[in-house]
């Protein structure tokens, strides 16, 4: 916690007009606006919240290690109470899967308060019962951390905003330091996990997961997790074998099933 303090201390000079280049969040709400973020979907974690979480495969999905927790009493939730729904958006999705296993960074630690490995390794991957392969649906590649001033973008969902994702198409990285980043990003309630973009030659590709919220001068900033070597050492975990199997998965949902949301509680980005 001294150390989150201490990185957020070192913006004491950041002021708040340094935001005005940043946009607002734009609700994805209508087929032509969520399209090109639709491997971006919604982790429903049996009944107990959700997270947000995007596709860097057609069968893992990339979000943080804090959601497969319960807040709670800090067990380990299994892998197969977890629902990705790719595209989500207003009681429909364009895929429905649900989760065989799932692999944190082998350095996590939960915590219910924010801390620095906390933030640093708060990354996990989750692999799908089934690939999702419809050719409406494109992973994203991950890419380097942003570095400090560049713009970047995220896409989410909330506790206000749980039936659409919305875009924040420009924010700012402001501090990175041991794999954590300092954010001007809009996140609430529910945005844990979201995929942080720099647009390469127009390109978005993912370079961090949201993994906290925090306060500078009375401006709400984004923590977010690096993913220069995280995403490696997942896949090497997966590829060892680990993760918690699931023994009989469940039925796979059709594209653009009509669901309802049901009564979630949120988690804390």
């Amino acid at each position: 916690m001294r150390a989150i303090k201490a990185l957020i201390l070192a913006l004491a000079t950041w002021s708040g007009p340094a935001l005005a280049n940043d946009t607002p969040l734009e609700a994805l709400v209508t087929g032509d606006a969520v399209r090109p973020w639709e491997a971006v979907g919604r982790l429903d974690i049996g009944g107990a919240g959700f997270c947000t979480g995007a596709l860097i495969s057609d069968v893992h999905v990339l979000t943080a290690a804090h959601c497969l927790y319960d807040k709670t009493n800090g067990s380990r939730i299994n892998p197969a109470m977890i629902e990705f729904r790719a595209g989500w958006r207003n009681g429909r999705a364009e895929a429905y899967r649900m989760v065989r296993r799932a692999v944190e960074h082998p350095d996590y630690e939960f915590s219910s308060s924010v801390s620095t490995d906390r933030v640093r390794n708060d990354v996990a991957i989750l692999e799908l019962v089934q690939p999702i392969r419809n050719g409406r649906i494109t992973p994203f590649e991950i890419t380097s951390r942003p570095r400090k001033g560049e713009r970047v973008g995220v896409v989410s969902y909330a506790a206000t905003r749980s039936d659409a994702p919305s875009l924040q198409e420009a924010c700012r990285g402001m501090a990175r330091q041991f794999g954590r980043l300092v954010l001007s990003c809009d996140v609430d309630f529910g945005s844990s996990g979201a995929p942080v973009f720099t647009f390469e030659n127009g390109e978005p590709r993912i370079a961090s997961v949201i993994s906290a919220k925090a306060e500078v001068q009375g401006q709400p900033v984004s923590l977010g997790t690096g993913l220069e070597s995280q995403v490696e050492t997942l896949m090497g975990e997966l590829d060892a074998g680990k993760g918690v199997f699931q023994e009989a998965p469940p039925q796979i949902r059709r594209v653009g099933e009509t669901r309802t949301t049901g009564g979630a509680k949120f988690i804390r980005p």
